[in-house]
């Protein structure tokens, strides 16, 4: 099982981690806001983890003789979302170090913009203005910003990894193929 585990969880890893990083780097000058940049990462990060529905699916097969409990099942995905995510905050943490760490400053000033476009008041524009600039504050932290950097892509993978195991947990579900 853990070998399972460890590759499904490096495959996830350089699916999610490889996309980060390449348009952390390349668009280091003009970082994505928005929805359709949001939209996009929570896209790669659902394909990335479709690495555990193919593990629990594979041991459940192969070595559960058709069969696997909820626990174990979960537990697998758990596994493999952990060490995807940890690609991730590698990855971003990389990105980071290239590009300088300036990109909450750089986020935060096209953000800014963004709102001004949008007709906000100088009263929101101040209020938006200082949470940013708390925002920049902690996210110097090292600490503070590898937890933040696990909270956009630990929850897909635990919730791939609760639909997996509640659907796998049933060996009429995907049942495996007899050799013939």
């Amino acid at each position: 099982m853990q070998r399972i585990i460890l590759a499904y969880g490096v495959i996830a890893g350089f699916v999610v981690a490889i996309p980060l990083f390449l348009m952390g780097t390349l668009m280091a000058d003009n970082p994505p806001t928005g929805w359709i940049g949001m939209a996009i990462g929570y896209l790669i990060m659902l394909i990335a983890f479709t690495a555990i529905f193919v593990a629990v699916k594979r041991h459940r097969d192969d070595h559960g003789g058709g069969v696997i409990r909820f626990l174990p099942a979960f537990g697998m995905g758990v596994a493999i979302a952990l060490i995807g995510s940890l690609f991730y905050v590698v990855a971003w943490e990389a990105v980071l170090a290239i590009n300088g760490s300036d990109y909450i400053a750089q986020m935060s000033a096209k953000m800014l913009e963004e709102q001004r476009a949008a007709g906000a008041t100088p009263a929101e524009l101040a209020a938006f203005q200082a949470q940013m600039a708390q925002m920049q504050e902690l996210y110097a932290n090292p600490l503070f910003r590898i937890l933040i950097t696990l909270t956009e892509v630990l929850p897909v993978g635990l919730l791939v990894a609760l639909v997996a195991a509640l659907l796998l947990r049933n060996p009429r579900f995907m049942p495996a193929h007899a050799a013939e």
